[in-house]
């Protein structure tokens, strides 16, 4: 008889945090649920630590794999599960013993496709974070994610999994957001949506997790264009102007990255500005400082830059910003 819960772990390299991961895991108070290791070609002991939790606990199996990445991994653990329902956890973070059993219990009395609930974020502190959508409504979960009134993690999410195949799902490869783009691609269904009014998952963001200070690098910039690349094909035209909203965002983080000298960032801004001509008149401190720069005053502007960024980086940590991805944009 398959289980009533698969949870899928894409484990890289993470010998140092596996354990708390793999105890909260083991130690839920749900019954009928297996937890699948994926170990994507750890070079460290992390295999090793999922192959002695597997001897010891019967619901757990481990899959050692080449390395291929975290979309590679996650999509390895849904091509494995057997569990009415799925949920992504990452190896360096934690979750509550009470998590699947109110996530499962929640599914079932409503007969959800997907369940949303809130989570915990650990920074310099621990915080607590809502994801309420502002309508149980796929269309609206959906712009709700593009604009980042929610967040599009897998791990916060149980997902019914029949809907990976009903709707042809699947994680795309080496791109960063491969959470976010499946999720939005679920929404795009007429799926039943409901949100459950509590945390149990614990992000860790002080473990390898990108910075506040926004210095992004230009992998992570590529990244970002692919994936907006991918949703274009996907979102109908009722969601352009989220997906413009999204657009505006990538010209901001190429001026946040680190990795850019004055002439290079000049020459990829104009790039990415014939590709995504919109939101011109945006009037954020960064568009702002970015007309500075590109009227030829670059250090004025990258010193206004860098005090907007340390009065946002404050700001997040008294925990009267928000910390997620679109920040950025200095709305």
């Amino acid at each position: 008889m398959n289980p009533k819960i698969s949870v899928i772990v894409a484990i890289y390299n993470a010998e140092k945090y596996l354990y708390r991961c793999l105890n909260s895991l083991a130690e839920q108070t749900f019954e009928d649920y297996e937890v699948l290791l994926i170990d994507d070609g750890s070079p460290d002991s992390s295999g090793n630590i999922c192959d002695r939790f597997a001897k010891k606990y019967p619901f757990m199996r481990v899959i050692h794999k080449k390395n291929g990445g975290v979309s590679s991994a996650r999509q390895c653990g849904i091509d494995h599960a057997q569990g009415e329902y799925t949920i992504h956890v990452d190896a360096d973070d934690w979750v509550e013993p009470n998590m699947l059993e109110e996530l499962y219990q929640k599914a079932k009395q409503e007969d959800a496709d997907m369940v949303i609930c809130d989570y915990f974020e650990i920074k310099l502190k621990e915080r607590y974070v809502k994801q309420e959508p502002t309508a149980l409504t796929a269309d609206i979960v959906l712009k709700n994610l593009l604009t980042s009134k929610l967040m599009g993690y897998c791990w916060n999410k149980l997902i019914k999994r029949a809907c990976y195949n009903d709707y042809n799902l699947t994680f795309p490869a080496n791109m960063i957001l491969e959470d976010l783009f499946v999720v939005c691609r679920l929404c795009l269904n007429n799926i039943h949506i409901v949100y459950l009014n509590k945390a149990f998952y614990h992000y860790d963001r002080t473990i390898n997790k990108e910075s506040l200070s926004l210095n992004y690098n230009e992998h992570s910039l590529v990244s970002r264009i692919a994936f907006i690349s991918y949703m274009e094909k996907e979102l109908p035209q009722a969601y352009q102007e989220e997906l413009n909203s999204m657009k505006c965002s990538v010209k901001k983080i190429a001026w946040c990255s680190q990795a850019y000298s004055k002439e290079d960032f000049i020459n990829l801004y104009k790039e990415i500005n014939q590709v995504y001509p919109c939101y011109q008149k945006c009037k954020s401190p960064i568009s702002i400082s970015v007309w500075i720069c590109l009227s030829g005053h670059y250090k004025i502007a990258k010193f206004m830059l860098k005090t907007w960024l340390f009065i946002r980086r404050f700001l997040c940590r008294c925990g009267i910003l928000p910390v997620n991805f679109y920040t950025a944009n200095g709305k």
